[in-house]
């Protein structure tokens, strides 16, 4: 399937001339197209031509399009029989290249060589091929605010002449330019040049389900600032338009929404909703939670307590630390306190004389914390009612009325630091 534009285009010397059927050609990715031309030369009774299709290469020494690999098997030359009369020669020729590529767009220039010496010619410029992969649909502005508008058309913007197809959700439904069924926001459309449903149109569909972000996440103080993003898959693009819950649209168009200086009565559910010429769709909810700002002075208290709080656990721990290193160190020094009540090993006679006690020497003496530990023993004497017992003490003899007497005596136990007798 090819288009042409027919507009005779006239490249002459003199007597030699190139006629271009149309100098614009545009077709469809792997159709065929056929690009004309005439020419003319003077009448020569003898005479022979040439004739040939390039794109590269110079005026003079053209590459043949037979001979181009990258048209290898795709091209043809169809030239007519050469006429002639008494002052001139005229013959046609077609080139025609099969199964196009997007890489065929080019400037094709017709050239013929005649056995006189002067007789080449080059029809410069030559005709402009344009290759496109596919047709397009289009949404021209419709007097109907509730329906749209689909016309198909190649993407080389021809003119009509060739039919178009129509496809919904992949399935044929009719033929036109403009597609005349009921649109549908549930469904997809295509259109295509007839006999080339393969090459048909972008699918063109409403926008799908919207998804939606807000960042920050989370709980926003008032006084920030919050921006709620929107997309959705659509064909063509499509717009988009915010609202609040309950209320008109918020003003605010695009994929993104901004609010600056953020209060507590701007908090709540936004969605968005995207629309195109096909139909629209709105997003779910996103909530926005707004709480009070908190100030500096209650953000600096909050510090200041909590700073507190830690010094104050910190020292009780270290109070009870050396609480309990203290406890430790008194038990392993002190000796335990026992009160012996035990008899002299030999009687006592009325003349005894006294009861001493012995302390360690001055020189062996240290501090309460390292002296040696203390027992106490008592002695009971017993005697007569009428006879006297001294009580001496530390060296000094005193006398009593009592008949029983109670006598202390300390004992040293001297501990492994204590330096021996």
């Amino acid at each position: 399937m090819f288009f042409l534009f027919f507009f005779p285009a006239l490249q002459s010397n003199y007597d030699y001339a190139v006629t271009y059927t149309s100098t614009d050609v545009c077709a469809l990715r792997e159709s065929t197209v056929d690009i004309h031309c005439t020419y003319e030369f003077p009448y020569n009774n003898d005479y022979s031509v040439t004739t040939l299709w390039f794109t590269k290469g110079e005026i003079d020494m053209p590459v043949n399009l037979k001979n181009d690999a990258d048209y290898a098997g795709r091209v043809e030359y169809s030239c007519g029989k050469v006429n002639c009369t008494s002052s001139s020669c005229n013959g046609t020729c077609t080139l025609r290249i099969k199964d196009l590529r997007q890489t065929d767009s080019a400037e094709y220039k017709f050239r013929f060589i005649t056995n006189i010496e002067v007789g080449k010619f080059s029809g410069v410029p030559g005709v402009m091929l344009s290759v496109t992969d596919q047709v397009k649909v289009s949404f021209p502005s419709s007097t109907d605010p509730t329906r749209a508008n689909m016309t198909c058309r190649s993407m080389c913007s021809l003119a009509g002449g060739f039919t178009y197809i129509w496809f919904r959700n992949g399935q044929y439904v009719e033929q036109g330019i403009y597609y005349k069924g009921n649109i549908s926001s549930e469904d997809n459309y295509a259109c295509a040049v007839k006999g080339n449903k393969h090459l048909h149109s972008p699918l063109v569909y409403a926008p799908k389900t919207p998804s939606v972000t807000v960042s920050p996440s989370g709980e926003i103080e008032e006084g920030n600032s919050v921006t709620l993003s929107c997309s959705s898959d659509a064909n063509p693009a499509a717009n988009y338009t915010w609202f609040k819950e309950h209320e008109d649209s918020v003003g605010q168009s695009g994929q993104n929404y901004t609010i600056t200086n953020i209060t507590s009565e701007l908090g709540g559910n936004y969605y968005c909703q995207p629309c195109n010429a096909i139909g629209r769709h709105n997003s779910t909810f996103l909530f926005i939670d707004v709480i009070e700002a908190t100030s500096s002075s209650q953000t600096t208290a909050v510090a200041v307590g909590t700073i507190g709080v830690l010094l104050a656990t910190i020292l009780l721990l270290v109070f009870f630390w050396l609480r309990t290193k203290r406890a430790s160190r008194t038990s392993g020094q002190g000796g335990s306190k026992d009160t012996v009540e035990e008899p002299f090993p030999v009687p006592l006679s009325d003349n005894v004389s006294a009861l001493t006690i012995r302390s360690a020497p001055a020189v062996q003496r240290e501090p309460i914390e390292d002296q040696d530990d203390l027992h106490y023993a008592s002695v009971h004497i017993s005697h007569s009612e009428n006879q006297e017992v001294p009580r001496c003490l530390a060296g000094s003899c005193v006398q009593s009325d009592h008949t029983e007497e109670v006598l202390y005596s300390v004992v040293n136990f001297k501990r492994h630091n204590a330096v021996p007798e």
